[in-house]
C-alpha cells in the first residue's frame, strides 16, 4: 500500500509528518530518513489497531476488507 504523507520542518529542527488518509498518524525525525522510517512505523501501527466490538443489533457488524 502506499500513502502520501505531508512532510513539514519542525520550528526546533528536523521534520515532522502527517498522514491525511489517517487521521491523527504522525511522526517526527532528526531527518529524512529517521522520519520515513519513523512515518512508516506510524503507519502501521495506526493500521495494527482493533476495532472495538460492534454492538450486538441486527443492524451492525465488522468486516473486513483487503486492499
Amino acid at each position: 500500500m502506499k500513502f502520501k504523507v505531508v512532510v513539514h520542518k519542525a520550528e526546533e529542527g528536523g521534520f515532522w509528518a502527517e498522514v491525511p488518509t489517517i487521521p491523527g498518524c504522525v511522526s517526527q525525525g532528526e531527518n529524512m530518513e529517521e522520519l520515513l522510517e519513523n512515518i512508516q512505523e506510524a503507519i502501521e501501527g495506526c493500521l495494527s489497531i482493533d476495532v472495538q466490538e460492534a454492538s450486538k443489533d441486527d443492524f451492525s457488524q465488522i468486516v473486513e476488507v483487503a486492499l
